[in-house]
């Protein structure tokens, strides 16, 4: 007689089976679209329906008026010079400019290079240099240091510069002035869905980032991954990134799939998070671990309309709590701009919410772990996760070194370290340069910063190896406490009390230090590691958990 353990895995193997089975069958329905195609689609058949609200400038504006204004910049872009293969920088904050401008330079068959807002002029420059930009649009906001470049890009002509806000006196044409007696009718350009679309750059954590080149093929598959895994349709979607990410241009290209309206928050902000949610009623919505957890910390009742969120990078405790509180449906991934979706968990797989899982492969996505020699690793062991399949980007741009280190063939190599069990399900351990090697045993960064950062009084933690003749490395965190607090309200003894009662003994961090501020990219806000581990005496002011005393 069957066990009921052994019927609840048998069920389960036929549940996984049917997965991947409708999975293969939304492989199958799938239409190739260029953006611009898309854009068009849904004016026709969604037109009075707003399709973008920046709710805290005002601006909002249906599917028609975003065919009608993309069009109308398109044309205006056209006239200014700009051609299909043509590289635009484009520096500006959420405002609907930025969208109705990426949809004008896809109809266009033009490339846009996204720009962080909080780049210096040095990194600018080396953006537009390196992308070879011929024309550039600016916001009011971030002028001045844009100007400041030294040197100035070889082949981006200082005439070529669009503003976008009020006039500075400066040599850049005004976006209000080229739009004037433009008509609005649809521009007639050769695009495939192959054709190049982004140059995203990634956050680099040594020297420059790299620029992802992604086409339109790309931004086609990863929204319909995206659709694919909310499994219905929702009518207010919410985005709190800045728009030069990848995330929110997936965002509204979900949400243009759906014909709903996407709500274009400034920024992300853990603590204005919930209130959004509620003021507009948002159904589906992307959860920082940040903002799960500060919505997870405050006294609000978790009534909201949120129906479904994306919540990776968030530990499952936190997802339960989310789910407890609001009621929502969680749902984690795995993904890097370089692959779009890599994961995802099905959303009928109740039981495997709390696993910490990421979910069975995406569509359009074969998955390998493979050991450091090139050889596939045995399940249930840990490896590096090589990814191919369709609508991955086309390899690193002007990056030919980087091409060869990260693909073998047709796969991609993420440098994330994955497990894998009999059933396709994968765990993320870790950035296979963020393990501890300490005693011959790996320890996952990752799993001992979710862990320390679930004290209240954290707000961030890093942990990082070093150096020690027993065992090789010892493993150090560094914490940042949350704004107004000091060393003082966090004993040392609590943190090493938390760590015990969740981490087997030889992942405990035997060094605590404390930081007034982790450093960090300009690009995405990561931790920037090789600062910490750059120090000449990396246990000067650290706590010995070990020895029980201050160095």
């Amino acid at each position: 007689m069957m066990t009921s353990e052994r019927l609840a895995q048998t069920t389960l193997q036929e549940r996984i089976a049917n997965a991947l089975c409708r999975i293969e069958a939304l492989e199958s329905a799938y239409e190739a679209v260029t953006i611009g195609q898309l854009v068009s689609m849904r004016a026709r058949t969604h037109g009075s329906t707003i399709a973008i609200d920046v709710f805290e400038r005002g601006e909002r504006a249906t599917y028609s008026e975003m065919e009608q204004l993309s069009n109308k910049y398109a044309r205006a872009l056209r006239t200014f010079g700009v051609r299909k293969g043509d590289s635009i920088g484009v520096m500006l904050p959420n405002r609907i400019a930025f969208p109705i401008f990426w949809f004008a330079i896809a109809k266009l068959g033009a490339v846009m290079v996204p720009i962080n807002i909080r780049y210096t002029p040095r990194e600018i420059e080396y953006v537009l240099t390196d992308t070879k930009s011929k024309f550039a649009v600016v916001d009011e906001s971030v002028r001045s240091v844009f100007s400041a470049m030294d040197p100035w890009p070889r082949h981006l002509d200082e005439k070529r510069v669009i503003l976008v806000g009020e006039p500075s006196g400066a040599t850049a044409a005004l976006l209000d002035e080229l739009l004037k007696g433009v008509d609005d009718s649809l521009v007639e350009e050769d695009i495939c869905p192959d054709d190049l679309l982004n140059i995203q750059y990634t956050s680099g954590t040594t020297g420059f980032p790299k620029g992802c080149t992604l086409t339109h093929d790309y931004w086609g598959v990863r929204s319909y991954q995206g659709v694919c895994g909310d499994g219905q349709p929702y009518r207010r979607y919410l985005s709190a990134q800045p728009f030069f990410y990848a995330d929110p241009q997936e965002h509204l290209l979900r949400s243009y799939r759906q014909g709903g309206t996407l709500y274009l928050a400034p920024s992300i902000s853990s603590t204005r998070f919930m209130g959004w949610v509620k003021q507009h009623r948002i159904e589906w919505c992307m959860f920082h671990d940040l903002a799960a957890r500060q919505a997870d910390a405050t006294d609000e009742d978790g009534a909201t309309c949120l129906r479904q969120s994306l919540t990776w990078g968030c530990s499952p405790d936190t997802q339960r709590k989310l789910r407890k509180r609001f009621g929502v449906r969680t749902q984690d991934a795995y993904g890097m701009t370089e692959i779009g979706f890599g994961t995802q968990m099905p959303n009928d797989l109740d039981e495997m919410l709390e696993s910490g899982s990421v979910g069975i492969r995406s569509p359009f996505r074969k998955l390998r772990l493979m050991n450091d020699d090139g050889t596939p690793t045995a399940v249930g062991e840990i490896g590096e996760l090589w990814v191919s399949g369709r609508g991955i980007q086309k390899g690193y741009w002007n990056r030919p070194e980087a091409n060869v280190t990260s693909y073998e063939g047709e796969w991609f190599k993420t440098g994330d370290l994955l497990r894998r069990d009999e059933l396709g399900f994968h765990w993320l351990v870790g950035r296979s340069k963020d393990m501890i090697r300490r005693s011959s045993e790996n320890i996952a960064a990752r799993e001992v910063e979710a862990v320390i950062r679930n004290i209240p009084e954290i707000a961030d933690v890093a942990a990082v190896p070093v150096r020690d003749p027993k065992r090789g490395e010892e493993v150090k965190i560094y914490v940042e406490l949350k704004e107004g607090l000091v060393p003082d309200d966090l004993p040392v003894e609590r943190i090493v009390e938390h760590a015990r009662a969740s981490l087997a003994v030889f992942k405990l961090p035997r060094y605590i230090a404390f930081i007034p501020k982790l450093p960090r990219t300009t690009s995405s806000n990561k931790v920037l590691k090789r600062e910490l581990t750059a120090v000449s005496d990396p246990l000067a002011g650290a706590y010995d958990a070990e020895e029980k005393r201050w160095r």
